[in-house]
């Protein structure tokens, strides 16, 4: 069979075959590579459940991508064979306030989405860092985060409905509209975070939430990351629960100073930053809660002096990452060792051990991170051309991981497992990873679907 003839009959000019176009779709933001035979391009449901066919009856591997913002290599084609850009596939179906709930494509970007919402008074919550680029598609199939889930949860606490083709081209919904239901298999919740393995969603009812009326931010440092851990703990056991909840260790305050000079921010120690949102009452009074638990271990506490204040911290951090190379220009950002998780009284031993892992291989790194949630972000740069430093880096990488392990925690706190990670699943899950395999081998006997990733 001519699979490009037939791939060409449902999308038409919406496929690419050339190497040049394909080589676009070898990789996302992580160091995992693999080159497609087909890139397709859908805009409906149909088309996608026929491509999906298509691939079912001839055993052609296919990777649903969206904006390729992932850093664990969950959209990159690791088998060859179909990507599915979902991209096209972006609009906004309905806005059903009553109802408290919007149905969307999973081809729309977050922040278009929000700026859609804004004059209703409502928000989708989850907040990750790539907001102004990641799709919506992509969120549910990461379970992605960020900053705000401390208070407003992941993108799973958000999901009633998925429309998903499966493995062999089969379209189902997962759910409904109802607040609530008691009737079978929770299968929306199977699908959120499955990484496309075990089905393509092509269209999402999401519930959304109001706008909070106001948001203050207290800014603190500590003279360690570890006592910044600390502070953190204890404001949550004072039963203060911010909306944002976020570590910048002091190599991360450098490079923010060095992009944005004007950044208010402490000249010393390690920061955390807590953000607190509702009325002007409920956020003044947990601000000034904040404030009194920490103080007795802070270097310094303030309270951002107005919304411009706030609004250039916080876009800055979603920028820490990036940024990174402003510190030394000859060094790189490798996404390894970069998403880990553990319990919130462990974050305190995480930060410790994640600092001596820095100093045992030699390597410089950031801290940063939701440290509201247990999840920190491991920063670790090295000269790219330089083999030793990889050796270095990977080690460090494996350690940081399986550290999380030993504490309880995860691998991957909101950025996925994909290809980058899967070989610590069966660390991590033990047995349970046979019942993930089973269930895999169930909704796709031939493992057609995103292969090569989570481990299975």
């Amino acid at each position: 069979m001519d699979i490009t003839a037939e791939l060409r009959k449902i999308v038409g000019g919406r496929l690419s075959v050339s190497p040049s176009e394909l080589y676009c779709y070898s990789s996302d933001a992580s160091q995992v590579k693999g080159m497609p035979d087909y890139v397709v391009r859908p805009k409906s449901t149909d088309e996608v459940s026929r491509i999906v066919r298509l691939a079912y009856e001839n055993e052609i591997p296919v990777t649903a991508r969206g904006a390729g913002t992932g850093l664990a290599g969950g959209a990159v084609p690791v088998s060859g064979g179909i990507v599915l850009d979902m991209s096209g596939m972006n609009r906004i179906l309905e806005i059903d306030i009553d109802n408290i709930q919007v149905v969307v494509e999973p081809g729309i970007i977050q922040d278009a989405l929000n700026e859609a919402l804004k004059q209703y008074g409502f928000f989708f919550p989850p907040n990750p860092g790539s907001s102004a680029m990641c799709t919506i598609g992509g969120m549910i199939a990461y379970n992605a985060s960020g900053m705000r889930c401390v208070k407003y949860g992941t993108t799973r606490n958000y999901v009633r409905d998925l429309e998903v083709v499966l493995a062999d081209g089969t379209v189902i919904h997962t759910g409904s509209k109802m607040l609530k239901s008691a009737a079978g298999y929770d299968l929306t919740q199977l699908i959120i975070g499955s990484e496309g393995t075990l089905g393509i969603v092509t269209k999402a009812s999401l519930k959304i939430a109001p706008l909070p009326k106001t948001r203050k931010l207290v800014i603190a440092s500590f003279r360690s990351a570890e006592v910044a851990g600390q502070a953190v703990v204890k404001t949550f056991s004072n039963g203060v629960i911010p909306s944002a909840c976020e570590i910048l260790d002091r190599v991360s305050l450098q490079v923010l100073k060095r992009y944005d000079p004007k950044l208010v921010l402490p000249s010393e120690g390690d920061v955390i930053l807590f953000e607190v949102d509702g009325t002007e009452n409920s956020a003044h009074e947990a601000a000034e809660q904040i404030i009194e638990v920490c103080s007795p271990l802070a270097l310094s506490i303030k309270l951002a002096e107005s919304e411009k204040e706030m609004a250039d911290i916080w876009a800055a951090r979603k920028l820490v990452g990036a940024a990174v190379s402003r510190l030394d220009p000859t060094k790189t950002r490798i996404y390894v060792g970069e998403d880990v998780g553990v319990p919130i009284k462990k974050i305190p031993e995480l930060l410790r051990k994640a600092q001596e892992i820095s100093e045992k291989f030699n390597l410089p790194a950031m801290k940063y991170g939701h440290i509201g949630d247990g999840n920190l972000h491991l920063a670790l740069f090295i000269d790219v051309l330089n083999n030793d430093e990889w050796d270095r880096l990977n080690r460090a990488a494996d350690l940081v991981h399986r550290t999380a392990i030993e504490l309880g925690g995860t691998v991957s706190s909101e950025h996925g497992v994909g290809a980058a990670r899967a070989e610590y699943m069966q660390a991590q899950w033990g047995p349970a990873l046979e019942v993930m395999r089973a269930i895999k081998k169930a909704l796709d006997p031939k493992g057609i679907l995103n292969p090569g990733k989570l481990g299975l």
